[in-house]
């Protein structure tokens, strides 16, 4: 397993920098094996992001390309971003590395986590960080690895029912078991940095 770190020069260069993420992730993330996944369905591979997230360098990467898909966003669509995140565990370190890449290009753009049960004490609130927002402010979703879409939908559920606006769709990898569809269906927009071929071709999958 590789041990050498990026150089920072690599986050000046988009391709370089998608590449430098797809071989971590290789390296680190990806499993050929056996596993059941948290929507319940069994599978022959597995894709911990975790693994590459959690690290200094993954962080570094994962939010410079997560950053700069959200300002290609804006700018065909026209919109401003308020914040960034989606549902815990997974999606918690990229809105931490999309926060932190902001705040580097000198842009405020909070990360906002949202919880899949309500504040057990205090306020009793859903959502961690969104109290700075304004109502309607618009929030890009983010998810870590794309099955069903199921996580990422119940993050969006949750935004727009505090009254915010979810129009876009950020994953890691989709894993091109109908989650893009089900995402698609509810009038979301969904990109990901990587999709299933990028790490295992269907004829190795089947093998």
């Amino acid at each position: 397993m590789s041990t050498a770190l990026i150089s920072l020069d690599v986050l000046d260069d988009l391709p370089a920098a998608r590449e430098a993420l797809r071989s971590r992730f290789r390296e680190r993330a990806f499993q050929k094996r056996l596993v059941t996944l948290s929507s319940g369905r069994r599978s022959n591979f597995y894709f911990d992001s975790k693994q590459v997230s959690l690290l200094g360098e993954g962080h570094l990467l994962i939010g410079r390309l997560l950053y700069d898909a959200i300002e290609r966003y804006e700018a065909r669509t026209g919109r401003s971003v308020a914040a960034a995140g989606g549902l815990t565990l997974g999606a918690d370190p990229l809105a931490s590395a999309v926060c932190m890449t902001a705040a580097l290009r000198g842009r405020a753009l909070p990360a906002v986590i949202v919880r899949k049960e309500p504040k057990g004490h205090g306020t009793g609130a859903w959502l961690e960080g969104a109290g700075p927002l304004d109502g309607g402010a618009e929030v890009v979703v983010l998810e870590d690895v794309v099955t069903t879409g199921g996580s990422a939908l119940k993050a969006v559920e949750r935004l727009r029912s505090a009254d915010f606006k979810v129009s876009l769709v950020l994953g890691l990898v989709d894993r091109l078991e109908g989650g893009r569809e089900a995402v698609e269906a509810r009038e979301l927009e969904l990109e990901t940095l990587f999709n299933r071929r990028d790490f295992v071709s269907d004829e190795e999958l089947e093998s």
